[in-house]
C-alpha cells in the first residue's frame, strides 16, 4: 500500500458516512417541520408566505362566506353569480379597465363577508384589502366596517365627498392590479392595488367579518349602480 501524500491522501473511513447522513436528514426534517408549523399559524402579507406562492395563497387569505347581502336600488349586476363572485382572489383589470367579476350593491346597499378560515388580526401595516373595480377617474366609494362577532361593528371613517383629498378612508378608490393570471400577489398592498385598511386605525385587534356599505354618493343607472365588490383579501390572518 502506498504511503499517503498530498496527492494521494489516506482514504477516509466510510463506516461513519451512513450515520452522519442519517443525522443530517433528521436535522433537516426538524427544520422543515418547524417551518411548516409556523406557516400554518399565520399569514403575512408581503406577497408571499411560507405555505404558498404569491399566485396560490392559503384559504385564510380569503373570505369564505357571504354572511349578509342587502342590495339597494340600482343593484343587480353580478347577483346571479353570488356568492362565488366575491369570494376568492380579485380579478383586477388594471388602471384603465374595471373588472366585471363583481357584484353591484346599489344605492346604500351592503354586504358582509366572513373569514372562517382565520381571523384578521392587527399586524404591521395594512391588515386587509378591499377590491372594487375603479379605473381612470371612475370611482364608486364604499364605507368599510369590521366585527369579530358580527354584532358589534367598528367603522372606518369614509370621506366620501372629499375628492380633493382622495376620499380618505373609503374603499373603491384605487385600481386593482392583482389577478390570478398575472402573478401579482393579492395580499401585498404594495402591488395588488385596491384599498388597504389597518385595524389599528380603528383600535381593533382582530375581526372575522368585513362589511361594505355603498356610500350613497355614486352613480345608480341601470343594474350596475353603486359600489361594485370584487373581493376582500387578508394580509394578516391567524388560522384557528
Amino acid at each position: 500500500m502506498s504511503r499517503p501524500t498530498r496527492n494521494n491522501p489516506r482514504p477516509r473511513s466510510l463506516t461513519a458516512t451512513p450515520i452522519k447522513a442519517a443525522v443530517a436528514v433528521a436535522l433537516l426534517a426538524v427544520v422543515i417541520a418547524g417551518c411548516a408549523t409556523d406557516a400554518s399559524d399565520r399569514l403575512d402579507g408581503d406577497g408571499t408566505d411560507a405555505a404558498s406562492s404569491a399566485s396560490a395563497l392559503p384559504p385564510s387569505a380569503f373570505a369564505t362566506r357571504v354572511e349578509h347581502f342587502l342590495p339597494g336600488i340600482g343593484a343587480g349586476f353580478g347577483a346571479d353569480k353570488m356568492p362565488s363572485v366575491v369570494l376568492g382572489p380579485p380579478r383586477g383589470g388594471g388602471a384603465n379597465a374595471g373588472s366585471l367579476d363583481v357584484v353591484s350593491l346599489g344605492d346604500g346597499g351592503e354586504i358582509v363577508l366572513a373569514f372562517e378560515e382565520g381571523a384578521l388580526y392587527d399586524g404591521p401595516g395594512a391588515d386587509f384589502i378591499v377590491f372594487e373595480n375603479p379605473f381612470s377617474t371612475w370611482l364608486e366609494r364604499g364605507e368599510v366596517s369590521v366585527s369579530d362577532d358580527g354584532v358589534v361593528w367598528t367603522t372606518f371613517a369614509c370621506a366620501k365627498d372629499d375628492a380633493a383629498g382622495g376620499f380618505p378612508g373609503c374603499a373603491g378608490v384605487h385600481p386593482v392590479f392583482s389577478h390570478p393570471d398575472n402573478g401579482i400577489a393579492a395580499n401585498d398592498p404594495a402591488v395588488a392595488g385596491g384599498d388597504a385598511f389597518d385595524l389599528a386605525d380603528v383600535g381593533v385587534a382582530r375581526a372575522r367579518f368585513v362589511r361594505v356599505v355603498d356610500s350613497g354618493g355614486n352613480s345608480y343607472d341601470g343594474t350596475t349602480g353603486g359600489f361594485d365588490l370584487d373581493a376582500i383579501v387578508a394580509t394578516h390572518a391567524n388560522i384557528p
